[in-house]
């Protein structure tokens, strides 16, 4: 997951969101306005090298490639490689970890 092609700086970090559910779990079909919603949920493929505190120290981030992230809802900016939609977030864009 290192190789991806965009290095994220700072606190940032490069997010594949989940695909999107065309049916829920009992089998009801969505319409297509309910699953163009934007998902909350993704995996981190890369990570910046942390912010600088007010002294100037490196805090690093406390995700890592892999993880399994929540996100804050309209947060990050979308962009595409090879037609492939993925999200740079600011660290604390980033809700919580999915353990498991």
């Amino acid at each position: 997951m290192t190789d991806f092609r965009i290095r994220p700086l700072g606190d940032r970090v490069v997010v594949k969101p989940m695909e999107r559910e065309e049916k829920t779990k009992s089998g009801i079909f969505l319409p297509d306005t309910a699953s163009k919603e934007r998902p909350m949920e993704g995996t981190i493929l890369a990570v910046g090298e942390g912010r600088r505190d007010d002294s100037g120290k490196l805090v690093p981030m406390n995700v890592r490639a892999g993880d399994k992230v929540v996100f804050a809802k309209y947060s990050g900016t979308e962009f595409k490689v090879d037609e492939v939609e993925y999200l740079i977030l600011s660290e604390k864009d980033i809700l919580g970890i999915i353990q498991g």
